[in-house]
Order: structure tokens, then C-alpha cells, then sequence
């Protein structure tokens, strides 16, 4: 009798532990499945992580039931996670390079490029310097080593540092490949983000930096307190340009500019698309411009047309 007594408390807490482990076990399901349902994970460029923030933000409001959560960490670190399937949207101020379209095959992801906004990257100084405008030709000398005084392109004797982004950028990719056209000066200071270039050259009478337009410049044109940002011409003959400038930047004639793109693993739907669609509609783009950035350029509107959007 006892036997059977104490064999029935073991089958009793045997069907309770099961009972507690089937329930915690649906809770963890039905948490992970809301979880997929409901939130967008956003990874990549710092030059577009406030800017999407914001859009995220408002979109947000429109759609109580939609979470987004968008973080930093630069346009390589954004595809990585897309290419490894921990993110929904990558932002990239830069293309995906051959390796990792790749790379992104040999996963079983199929990049979705978006292109949702236009940025003209500035070159910026400290407002105490007296050069107003250079060539690209010489702001690729001064990023490569080969220009290391002011004096050299009118300035004052004084030697220039140098601040830019460390590798992982997609802004520190771009501008190599279309303006320094070599690899950086070893003596270039790397900094985690834009906020950090703007901080050093308040401070750096003989500094230079390129920071994303939206961080120096707001929806009214103006140009934050503590640098200067210089004018730029595509060559000696040509005349120089500002970003500061809507026009110069959506007419091509400031010639740093590009395309602020964002990559999904294959065309969207529900509501990624919802909120994709909501970034290029008017209202978008409005957000776009009061955050100091510009609206997507006419070729590239034409290009989403092309992709579905």
C-alpha cells in the first residue's frame, strides 16, 4: 500500500513539473512569436541612426501596435547583421560590396535595396580657420597624408590633424573610395561617430573632418555653432559648392553627395513594408529634411518606383 501510495505523489509531481514546463514552454512561444510579430530591429550607420529614430518614432505613434528599436554601430556592422539574419533592416550609407552580396548569397539573403534619403557629406574645420572652400583633389591630398600644413592651401602656418571614422563606417568607405582615393593618413584620428568629429573640430583650431550633413546643418540651412563648413569644387576650374545648399546637393552640383540606403533580406511586406513606404511618402520625407538631411534625389525615386515601392 505504501509502495503504491508514494508511487502515486512521484506520478502526481511528475504531471505537475510537465504541466509548469508545457506552460513556461508556451509562454516563451507565444512571447518569441509577438515578438516577430510586432518588433523591427534596425541596425547599422551612425550617419542615419537619428534619423531613423525619428522616422521610427513617428511611425510608431501612427501605428500603436508596431515596435521598432533602431541602434547604431556603423553600415558594416548593420549588413553583417543582416547577412546573419539578426536584424530586419540594415542601414547603409554605403552600397553592399562584392563580398558581401557574397556572403549574403551563401546565407540564403536576398538584399532589398531602399534608398530613403540624400546626405552631401561635409568637410569641416574649426571657425577660427580662414581656408573657405578646397578642391577634391586637395581634400584627398590632406585625408592621404600628402597635404600636412594650411598654409599649402591658403590657410595659416599651422599643421593639419586629421579626424575621420573608423573602418566599419560606411561614411569612412565613401569618402576613401570617391574623394581620398587611397588609403587614409595613418595619422588620422579614428572617432566612433559624427557627434564625436564635431566635437573635435569645436576644440581643434587646426583640424578637418567629414561628417553626414545632418549633423551639422538644420532643415533652415543653418549651420551649428563651433565649425565651419567648407565649400567644395569637383576640380580647380569648377566653382566651389555648399551643402548647406538644398540645391546644390539634389542638382549634383556639390559633389560629396550620395544616397542614404537602407537593406532588407528580400522585397517587404506587412509591416516593414508599412514602414519603408512611410519613409519615402511625402510625410517622410518632410522628417527627412527637418533632421538636416534631403529628400531622395529624382533618380533614386525612380529606382524604388523600379523596386516595387
Amino acid at each position: 500500500m505504501k509502495k503504491e501510495v508514494k508511487k502515486m505523489r512521484i506520478l502526481s509531481v511528475f504531471a505537475w513539473m510537465l504541466v509548469i514546463s508545457m506552460a513556461i514552454g508556451g509562454l516563451v512561444l507565444m512571447g518569441s512569436d509577438a515578438h516577430g510579430q510586432d518588433m523591427i530591429q534596425v541596425k547599422g550607420s551612425d550617419s542615419e541612426v537619428n534619423l531613423v529614430q525619428r522616422l521610427a518614432e513617428l511611425f510608431m505613434q501612427k501605428k500603436p501596435g508596431v515596435k521598432i528599436a533602431v541602434t547604431g554601430g556603423g553600415s558594416g556592422t548593420g549588413i553583417a547583421a543582416l547577412i546573419n539574419k539578426q536584424t530586419d533592416i540594415a542601414n547603409s550609407s554605403r552600397e553592399l560590396n562584392p563580398k558581401e552580396a557574397e556572403s549574403a548569397k551563401a546565407a540564403g539573403v536576398q538584399p532589398f535595396r531602399v534608398v530613403f534619403a540624400t546626405d552631401g557629406i561635409s568637410v569641416i574645420t574649426h571657425p577660427s580657420n580662414r581656408v573657405s572652400k578646397l578642391t577634391l583633389e586637395q581634400i584627398g591630398k590632406i585625408f592621404k597624408g600628402a597635404i600636412t600644413n594650411w598654409k599649402e592651401v591658403g590657410g595659416t602656418d599651422t599643421k593639419i590633424s586629421l579626424y575621420g571614422r573608423q573602418s566599419n563606417s560606411g561614411t569612412y568607405v565613401f569618402f576613401r573610395e570617391f574623394v581620398v582615393k587611397a588609403d587614409y593618413s595613418p595619422h588620422t584620428k579614428a572617432m566612433n561617430g559624427n557627434a564625436q568629429i564635431v566635437e573635435a573640430l569645436k576644440r581643434d583650431t587646426g583640424g578637418i573632418g567629414y561628417v553626414a550633413v545632418g549633423y551639422v546643418v538644420n532643415e533652415k540651412g543653418e549651420v551649428m555653432s563651433g565649425v565651419k563648413i567648407l565649400n567644395v569644387a569637383k576640380d580647380g576650374q569648377s566653382e566651389a559648392y555648399s551643402p548647406v545648399k538644398m540645391e546644390n546637393v539634389m542638382s549634383g552640383k556639390y559633389p560629396i553627395s550620395r544616397p542614404l540606403n537602407q537593406y532588407l533580406n528580400g522585397k517587404p511586406s506587412g509591416k516593414l513594408l508599412d514602414f519603408i513606404q512611410f519613409e519615402i511618402s511625402k510625410e517622410g520625407q518632410e522628417v527627412v529634411r527637418k533632421e538636416g538631411f534631403f529628400p531622395v534625389q529624382k533618380e533614386w525615386m525612380e529606382f524604388n518606383r523600379k523596386q516595387g515601392l
